[in-house]
């Protein structure tokens, strides 16, 4: 069940009017139910496997916080392991079977040797990278002794896979959402303000992926899939459009998923806090999918020794952290190199900080001017994009030769032509696009410089204004939105991860 689906607009008011009416003790239960239909809408099937997930690392704390005698840290780094090794073992089977038999069967045919077997028929149950590494997190946490272990099976299954972030994130902490569940019969249900704030933020998220991400898709798509057949300045704007839709489609994902969850009374961490006003590579990460970058930091960086091993110890924690994080999201090497990007931008920014800085200085830059951010912003956005390129690429060949054509096959005349509207939108659409793209660059702008969410600047306006605002969104949603029985409603992005 997809958020723009029809289906989705009559299962979430069903389930928000139940939420409000049934008594207090059934809200979980309720909630729970909810959340494995939802899920299991996609294929009844994946239930098993978020239940054996589920299963596996509900136990694993029970155990972790029973142990009182005899070598306890020796017994509850077994049970981490063994958990940790049993939940990557399904990823992995599910995940990245095929892809590594694939890898071998390609490194053997280099050596001249006998192929193995080939591929299994496995199909990716949707956001399995997400509930698996929320669980493990809570089990860390549990182990570290950040929280206290859950003994109501019903409130740990339900923060697994409560529906609003399940598919996609974000990738909450037990120290957050769990703590919150443990308090579901406390909330107070009506809260106008809230409610209105969710709603707010999910019309915002409709409008992210059905009026920008949806429409430019069609953009990337016809380039992408024929890059052969054009130049650089159809390439250039391909990769300018997938920027903007990755941005657009998850992080309308995220958007719904906060604004859902708001209006039942829970608090979802900030997923993206406006990546593309970022100053750097460093400050990027630390605005784009925060859920996932935070919990890499926590969870494997530090523990790897993070920057207290010395430098090159660093740098290699570094380049460890984002070549897991290409892996992650998808078995393909194009991700992996997608991932090892950043880490090198991270590396070499960092080598060359101190003599950038004395350059600098020498040169008498004054580095706190509008220009200068202006200047960096616009270097970041820019490696980005390069880097996105390969992630969007079926292959790295793929993005190599892409990459090639726009350096090599120039075709700035068709920035004067209808040649620019020959790539899957005709002028109107375009035109539909530039102007949403123009909202979505003042919504970011205001969330830049007043550090405010959409819900929470609106709040701060007079009435009049409020609601201009959510009426033009919903209209232009409705209006301009991708959907209907002549459009194939495309899938998030981030449900293949």
């Amino acid at each position: 069940m997809q958020f723009n689906s029809v289906d989705f607009l009559i299962f979430f008011p069903f389930v928000i009017a139940v939420y409000f009416v049934i008594p207090k003790k059934l809200r979980m239960i309720w909630l729970l139910a909810a959340s494995y239909y939802f899920y299991m809408s996609w294929n009844a099937k994946y239930a098993l496997l978020i239940g054996t997930s589920t299963i596996v690392t509900f136990l694993s704390g029970l155990l972790l916080s029973s142990f009182k005698t005899g070598n306890i840290e020796q017994k509850k780094r077994l049970t981490m392991v063994v958990c940790i090794v049993v939940n990557l073992g399904i990823l992995a089977i599910t995940k990245y079977a095929n892809f590594a038999i694939i890898s071998i069967n390609m490194l053997l045919r280099t050596l001249k040797i006998s192929t193995i077997a080939h591929r299994f028929d496995i199909l990716l149950p949707v956001g399995i990278s997400f509930y698996t590494f929320q669980a493990l997190g809570y089990m860390i946490d549990v182990y570290r002794g950040d929280v206290e272990a859950e003994r109501n099976f019903v409130r740990y299954a339900l923060f697994v896979s409560f529906f609003p972030q399940l598919v996609a994130g974000p990738i909450e902490r037990s120290k957050n959402l769990l703590n919150q569940m443990r308090h579901i019969e406390d909330i107070r249900l009506w809260n106008a303000r809230r409610v209105t704030s969710g709603a707010i933020l999910m019309v915002w998220g409709f409008f992210m992926k059905m009026v920008i991400a949806d429409r430019v898709s069609i953009l990337v798509d016809t380039v992408f899939n024929n890059y052969r057949m054009y130049g650089s300045t159809e390439l250039f704007l391909a990769a300018i459009g997938f920027t903007i839709q990755i941005y657009t489609d998850f992080g309308s994902y995220s958007m719904i998923a906060i604004g859902a969850a708001k209006i039942m009374g829970f608090e979802l961490m900030e997923n993206f806090s406006a990546p593309y006003f970022a100053k750097n590579i460093r400050d990027f990460w630390g605005r784009w999918h925060i859920s996932l970058s935070t919990w890499f930091r926590d969870y494997l960086y530090i523990p790897l020794g993070g920057n207290r091993k010395g430098t090159r110890r660093k740098y290699m924690n570094t380049m460890i952290v984002f070549l897991v994080s290409g892996l992650w999201h998808g078995a393909n090497w194009s991700y992996v190199v997608w991932g090892g990007i950043h880490g090198l931008y991270q590396v070499i920014g960092d080598v060359l900080k101190p003599y950038t800085k004395i350059l600098l200085e020498k040169c008498k830059v004054n580095t706190e001017c509008f220009s200068w951010r202006l200047l960096q912003t616009i270097k970041t956005f820019f490696l980005v994009t390069f880097a996105w390129i390969f992630f969007r690429a079926d292959k790295i060949t793929q993005a190599l030769r892409f990459i090639k054509r726009i350096f090599v096959k120039p075709t700035p005349w068709i920035l004067f032509s209808d040649g620019l509207y020959n790539l899957g939108l005709n002028m109107t659409e375009m035109n539909i696009l530039v102007f949403s793209i123009v909202i979505l660059l003042l919504v970011d702008l205001v969330h830049e410089l007043k550090g405010m969410t959409l819900d929470a600047f609106l709040f701060t306006q007079n009435i009049w204004f409020e609601w201009s605002v959510l009426i033009v969104l919903i209209l232009m949603t409705f209006v301009f939105g991708k959907y209907g029985p002549t459009f194939d409603a495309k899938q998030f992005i981030y449900f293949q991860f």
